[in-house]
């Protein structure tokens, strides 16, 4: 008795059909790595796949937070929570790349480090939309953008625009009416949040009783996952570049390490951090 055929339905004629690779155009994805040293040195495949797939991954995160931007604002609370879990996952998969880069050693990064030029991880596009949209604001780094004005106006708009906090904030204010400083939700939203007591006492509200919040205990909850994640993906971005090229300046001007290392500590949704401090305790 013969075992069953369990390809028996497999379609073997693909003339004139969508194929896989046709969907995914996967010969202008894996086209893409294209690395100048001369002759090619072996490691530089891995370095240019990896910042490759770091940006395929910020694309996604960009439509995912533009679609929860979208859902808070229309006071959709609860549809925003999947999106941002799956923001969340997608983080967990920047951080885990890091590890593939760590195999990298010094002694094989300075032999094709020199083709880089002035290219740089500061001049990603994509993760100061990513920044801006979650409300770390500073119009400076705006300048690196300057020669591209395609690209200039998408991480402009991100700029001008609410970001998620403030987008929280105000969902707050309407439809909970917490008591948000007026200053807070009509402020210049092109500026860095400034951290306030009163939003503090917000969320101590929110926080010790759940129950009677619980979209608003959620969506906290949700942000610290991402804050988390960031912080996290920030300190094994700065521990690899050490690792690699130790206290070198950055192929883009920056302090390298230096710079990194000032923003491991930064936090984005400051009040959802201190408010844990004043959270009293029972008995």
């Amino acid at each position: 008795m013969s075992a069953p055929h369990h390809d028996a339905g497999l379609v073997t004629d693909l003339h004139g059909k969508l194929d896989y690779g046709t969907y995914l155009q996967l010969d202008r994805i894996l086209g893409a790595q294209r690395p100048l040293s001369s002759p090619e040195h072996h490691d530089e495949l891995l370095f240019i796949i990896q910042h490759q797939t770091t940006e395929l991954w910020f694309r996604l995160m960009i439509h995912e937070l533009r679609a929860a931007l979208s859902l808070i604002s229309q006071d959709q609370l609860e549809p925003s929570f999947k999106i941002l879990a799956r923001v969340k996952h997608i983080q967990t998969q920047l951080l885990s790349q890091w590890s593939v880069l760590a195999t990298l050693t010094p002694s094989e990064y300075v032999q094709f480090r020199h083709v880089l030029g002035p290219a740089s991880g500061i001049q990603s596009y994509q993760h100061r939309m990513i920044e801006f949209m979650l409300g770390r604001k500073d119009a400076r780094l705006m300048q690196v953008f300057k020669h591209n004005p395609a690209v200039f106006g998408q991480v402009e708009a991100c700029l001008k625009a609410p970001s998620l906090y403030d987008e929280f904030l105000r969902y707050l204010a309407r439809a909970h009416s917490m008591p948000i400083p007026q200053d807070v939700l009509t402020r210049d939203v092109t500026q860095a949040h400034t951290p306030r007591p009163e939003i503090v006492r917000c969320f101590r509200t929110i926080y010790e009783s759940p129950d009677n919040l619980w979209d608003c205990y959620e969506m906290a909850e949700k942000l610290v996952d991402i804050d988390e994640a960031y912080s996290l993906w920030r300190y094994r971005h700065m521990k690899v570049v050490e690792r690699v090229i130790g206290f070198k300046r950055g192929t883009g001007g920056t302090a390298g390490v230096n710079y990194l290392r000032q923003m491991v500590d930064e936090r984005l949704f400051p009040e959802l951090w201190d408010v844990r401090t004043e959270i009293k305790e029972v008995g």
